[in-house]
């Protein structure tokens, strides 16, 4: 969690901004920050981070475009050395917050306004900056999406158990309440077309209420397209990855057009807990894993060790990794080797 020295030095970045942008990683908890820190000052853009594993120099050319005087980098554990120093000469100041258990090098981190906290998502610490009760909701979705039920999530329910209900777990919101239908509608609508996420992003600015997004209307309409689209492919997807079910190990290898396998992971750990999940998404000579479980970072960082040109890391109990599809079978055998 922020400390109240930290609020106040975010808050003040905040105010004090007449042009902000905010880059956020591309999921639901980014998603969710970003619109908590934006709906604040009421100004500023918001980029969805869509290169991995950093953002790099060339998000120069939308900071150009924008011509910022302050940007925000909200749940992005890496960031280019190139990026930031592009940001240091056109003279913007830079804010940075995380959740990720890293280590920075001094370099990268000079001159950068840097605030991490491990223990909680960026939603979290971004509802502790501006405590705005009328976007609890958001702040709700942004946690529970990323696996955390945050202790204001009883405030949300007293007033909306409509659309929640007691849980005793992050995913069973995500999965089992209309409050969660929400989220994921939002997080599939994060995996459509650059120009579909922008309107997205800009409807999301001024909505007033989850009914606003919950129930299809003229304004929604082309979030639910994607929704019911994209969830269509997802469920046919998923009902192949839980014909893989093991004693101890879920090992699910696909490819395709979509990138799923962070949402597939999620719900397969949700629905069969205590095993090791790990789900392999295939592009052509690439391999993006997504795995959860257990102290798994562990467990990834083994995987992939001495693979040339692979990286991985994140939570302990959720990771992701990237390798080349030649080391794929011998990636396949470590894990079982550590699992089975």
């Amino acid at each position: 969690m922020l400390s109240e020295k930290q609020i106040k030095e975010i808050q003040t970045h905040l105010e004090e901004s007449q042009n902000p942008l905010f880059f956020f990683d591309n999921d639901n908890d980014g998603l969710c920050g970003m619109l908590l820190l934006r709906r604040f000052v009421s100004r500023g853009k918001g980029v969805a981070i869509k290169s991995f594993p950093d953002l790099d120099e060339n998000y120069l050319k939308k900071v150009d475009e924008l011509n910022p005087d302050i940007v925000f980098i909200l749940d992005k554990p890496f960031v280019s050395l190139g990026f930031i120093q592009g940001l240091k000469e056109r003279n913007i100041r830079i804010v940075w917050i995380d959740h990720h258990d890293i280590r920075l090098e001094k370099v990268v981190l000079d001159g950068v306004y840097y605030y991490n906290s491990i223990d909680v998502p960026v939603t979290y610490m971004c509802y502790q900056i501006v405590q705005n009760k009328e976007d609890l909701w958001i702040a709700v979705i942004g946690c529970i999406s990323d696996n955390y039920l945050p202790d204001f999530w009883e405030d949300f329910y007293e007033k909306n158990s409509e659309l929640f209900k007691k849980v005793k777990s992050a995913f069973e919101g995500f999965y089992d309440t209309d409050l969660g239908k929400v989220a994921r509608i939002l997080n599939f609508g994060l995996k459509d077309a650059t120009t579909n996420v922008v309107r997205m992003i800009k409807f999301l600015f001024d909505v007033n209420s989850p009914y606003e997004i919950l129930n299809e209307s003229k304004e929604n309409q082309f979030l639910w397209k994607r929704f019911n689209y994209l969830n269509e492919k997802y469920q046919r997807i998923f009902d192949k990855a839980r014909e893989t079910v093991r004693d101890n190990l879920i090992f699910f290898q696909y490819s395709g057009q979509f990138s799923l396998s962070a949402d597939i992971a999620n719900e397969l750990i949700y629905r069969y807990p205590g095993k090791i999940v790990v789900v392999v998404y295939v592009v052509g000579e690439k391999v993006n894993v997504s795995m959860r479980g257990k102290n798994v970072k562990d467990l990834t960082e083994k995987a992939i060790e001495g693979l040339i040109g692979a990286t991985g890391g994140g939570h302990r109990d959720a990771t992701g990794a990237t390798l080349s599809k030649s080391d794929l079978m011998e990636f396949k055998k470590r894990i079982e080797e550590e699992v089975l």
